[in-house]
């Protein structure tokens, strides 16, 4: 029985790396951020102060890194506050 044709124009879905795309975030201008290391365990003797610096995002300088992250999750949407509650 032969195949069927596929059709001319199609384009394929990529697949998002799932990692990558819990590590990353897009803001609202398109600059790629990620959060700080440090934050899952072993933070009892650490200071208060130093626990709220953790919870900021640093933005992801290098071409080449942020070249890679694009194509590991090419749908990476822009993050929106409303959308994550």
């Amino acid at each position: 029985m032969p195949r069927k044709a596929k059709p001319a124009g199609k384009k394929y879905k990529l697949k998002t790396h799932k990692a990558t795309a819990k590590r990353f975030r897009v803001t609202g201008s398109g600059m790629l951020v990620r959060t700080k290391k440090g934050k899952s365990h072993l933070r009892r003797r650490t200071s208060d102060r130093t626990k709220a610096l953790l919870t900021e995002m640093l933005p992801v300088l290098g071409k080449k890194i942020v070249k890679r992250v694009r194509r590991l999750a090419p749908y990476l949407q822009r993050f929106d506050d409303k959308s994550s509650t």
